[in-house]
């Protein structure tokens, strides 16, 4: 074997190590990153997840508003690149209880029991105003003593929450999306599919409790969102005894 041959031969051979361990190191990053995906959904391989839906409250039929489907799609999306499974069930048709598999609930309490039965549990700090009749405070959120009203189409609230009961690590989370209407609910799945991330960063795989506010939806639909804050202290703590907050956000 001459010089020439000699050369050819080891760049090959140089070229395919190269390669090999590029693919090599691809796969190590992306698989690191699925797993961190994994821990922070509590969706593992194969495992099974729960996608609680509300109901049109203003449908005279049993039906789910066009944008809590939207919000579905996008969870069962975030699912399915975990490679877990997901079933889907009306909020009145969820009798168990949690922990066991991860939680999608979508709604707020005016149209989601199962809503209702987790923020009793645990955001005993959050009341929201249920109320039917038109009025400043329909729809309200109040969240330890601060209050946000909605302008609907212009400044609305949503929100966003991770919670785990218990020390287990083997506990799976309860996420929830409780907005004051329902595109605020997609807003705040698409926010979450946009910047899981950034929270696995900062919270690793513990409970948050996030306000987010919906911007001028009515132009912009879902997509502009701001973080108004983290809420988790005040949402997790019973309410303050005074029978009217002193701070109200009103919506502009």
């Amino acid at each position: 074997m001459n010089d020439d041959v000699r050369n050819i031969v080891l760049g090959v051979v140089a070229a395919g190590i190269s390669a090999t361990l590029g693919w090599l190191a691809r796969t190590f990053l992306w698989k690191r990153k699925l797993r961190r995906k994994q821990a922070f959904f509590g969706l593992p391989d194969n495992s099974e997840s729960l996608l609680v839906v509300n109901r049109d409250p203003a449908a005279s039929e049993p039906a789910v508003h066009r944008f809590d489907v939207y919000a579905l799609l996008e969870l069962s999306a975030l699912i399915k690149d975990c490679g877990a499974n997901l079933h889907v069930v009306t909020h009145d048709a969820a009798h168990q209880g949690f922990g066991e598999r991860t939680e999608f609930c979508v709604g707020g309490p005016g149209s989601n029991r199962r809503m209702v039965a987790h923020m009793a549990a645990m955001l005993p700090g959050v009341r929201v105003n249920v109320d039917p009749e038109p009025g400043p405070d329909r729809g309200a959120f109040q969240v330890g003593s601060e209050r946000y009203r909605m302008n609907p189409g212009v400044t609305e609230y949503v929100i966003l929450a991770r919670l785990t009961v218990g020390d287990r690590r083997e506990t799976r989370p309860v996420f929830l999306f409780c907005g004051q209407r329902a595109i605020t609910n997609q807003a705040a799945t698409r926010y979450l599919a946009r910047n899981h991330e950034r929270l696995t960063r900062k919270y690793g795989t513990g409970s948050f409790v996030l306000l987010l506010k919906v911007i001028n939806s009515q132009a912009y639909g879902p997509d502009v969102v701001e973080l108004v804050g983290d809420v988790t202290r005040a949402a997790q703590a019973p309410l303050p005894e005074a029978p009217v907050p002193r701070n109200t956000h009103r919506a502009s």
